[in-house]
């Protein structure tokens, strides 16, 4: 763990191993924090406010640039860390590694950008001034399925604003964070301004973070489930929250689309990190009248995406993260064809090559999904194309927007009338129109419903790490 600016065990003294996901092999170990050594870091992020909310904005961007040429040259390094820890295939961890590379370098420059605002008053002997200040210590939580850049989409904002950070990674991950907190070391952050515990079980370290009355916001990204119960903690002590929490995306073919090209764009974020991604398309809605050609297209697609270790060239898609994830989708796509889904592809384990001795499943699509199977309604975070058909383009939105979460939506179609009335009408954080990669660091990206609280990204995402002071003057 890294606390008050040195490397530490836990309290315990004890460790816990890290493995491969595509080869079940044990790559490593780390300090399995608990309850103390959370208190012992926020303690640190505590001493450290004082000053790093002192420093100059100019100050935390020149340390946020560092980071930022740091890790563009470890890139490799990063990426097969990432790879051998995560699965993902090597090509898209280093598309990771620089996306999340992308949020040091615009923070660093929005730390610059932080505005008050003087307003008038109706007393001629008075005047109004309104100061953003760093919100305080801030507790974040990151997910396993982007290891690196959820890391920095945290960090970056936070340490722009003026807060200092505790981070808990995803225990499946925790090797990722290591290197990334050795970079920030390496950049120059004052002792205690970044802290890292790692932890086998997070539950003690999540009750730390929400009791803790020194830690002021916390900030997560993982399962709707675990954001509910940290928001409920937060809640009963007032603490500011953020949550990126699950998505159910809706991905709509209409009438007028070219349904060769859709189905490329389906087949290429669909699969993307093995579907394990929270903006994954998990409801694929096609007007029936180019249903032929768009499964004829897809399946084509998928059948050639070859599934394998991520370190091994042509590998397009990994291995699920554990065996609880492998159990989730099967279950999913047994339930479907059990209830009429048609089996276009795929719908097993992938076990010749070696591939046993890992979490791989056969890249699937499924047609003629409807609202009575489990896929319909549950987010898979798997390899898994659902497609249903429609008729009606107003049903089809309703349909779309009939889930509890909120976070992005695809919509297919050439006509921009159409565009807007499918962007004004889904209820989602996210739309891409003819567009499967609807995200950047300099974008705004979060959901509505059940999908989570406030943003990240953009300027709006360092708003997240601001309180708001009114200061009335007497002249």
């Amino acid at each position: 763990m890294f606390i008050a600016g040195e490397w530490a065990q836990a309290a315990s003294g004890q460790s816990f191993d890290v493995f491969n996901p595509a080869t079940g092999e044990k790559i490593g170990a780390v300090a399995d924090g608990g309850r103390e050594d959370a208190a012992r870091a926020i303690a640190a992020a505590r001493d450290a406010l004082a000053g790093w909310s002192a420093a100059t904005a100019y100050r935390r961007a020149d340390l946020l640039s560092k980071a930022y040429e740091i890790m563009v040259a470890r890139k490799e390094d990063l990426a097969r860390q990432m790879t051998v820890e995560q699965g993902k295939p090597l090509r898209m961890a280093r598309t990771e590694v620089q996306y999340g590379a992308d949020f040091l370098l615009w923070y660093a420059e929005e730390a610059k950008r932080v505005r008050g605002e003087t307003l008038p008053s109706s007393r001629p002997d008075q005047r109004f001034l309104v100061l953003r200040q760093p919100v305080g210590v801030v507790a974040a939580i990151t997910p396993w399925n982007y290891p690196v850049s959820m890391l920095t989409r945290k960090l970056a904002p936070a340490l722009a604003a003026g807060c200092t950070v505790v981070l808990k990674p995803a225990e499946a991950t925790p090797l990722c964070a290591v290197k990334m907190f050795e970079i920030l070391e390496e950049a120059g952050f004052p002792a205690g301004t970044v802290n890292l515990v790692t932890a086998a079980d997070p539950a003690p370290i999540g009750a730390e973070f929400t009791e803790n009355p020194a830690v002021a916001k916390i900030t997560f990204t993982g399962s709707t489930a675990v954001g509910k119960m940290l928001a409920e903690g937060a809640a009963r002590r007032m603490k500011r929250i953020s949550c990126e929490l699950g998505g159910h995306a809706p991905f709509l073919v209409l009438e007028d689309a070219d349904p060769v090209h859709a189905a490329k764009g389906a087949a290429a974020v669909k699969f993307l990190n093995t579907g394990q991604a929270c903006i994954s398309p998990n409801r694929i809605y096609v007007h029936r009248r180019l249903m032929d050609p768009f499964l004829e297209t897809l399946e084509a697609r998928v059948t050639r995406l070859r599934g394998g270790n991520g370190l091994e060239d042509g590998v397009g898609v990994g291995p699920l993260i554990n065996d609880a994830a492998l159990a989730k989708v099967d279950r999913q796509v047994k339930d479907a064809v059990g209830k009429g889904a048609r089996l276009v592809c795929g719908g097993h384990r992938l076990m010749e090559d070696g591939l046993d001795r890992g979490h791989f499943y056969a890249p699937t699509v499924l047609a003629e999904v409807t609202p009575e199977m489990t896929i319909y309604r549950e987010e898979t975070f798997g390899p898994v194309a659902a497609v249903i058909p429609f008729e009606d383009e107003d049903a089809a939105l309703a349909m779309a927007n009939d889930t509890d979460y909120g976070l992005a939506a695809y919509v297919y179609t050439p006509s921009i009338a159409r565009a807007f009335r499918m962007m004004e009408g889904l209820n989602f954080g996210i739309v891409g129109i003819n567009d499967i990669n609807p995200t950047a660091a300099a974008a705004p990206f979060g959901g509505m419903k059940e999908s989570g609280l406030g943003r990240e990204g953009g300027h709006e995402g360092i708003a997240e790490y601001l309180e708001t002071k009114l200061v009335g003057l007497s002249v």
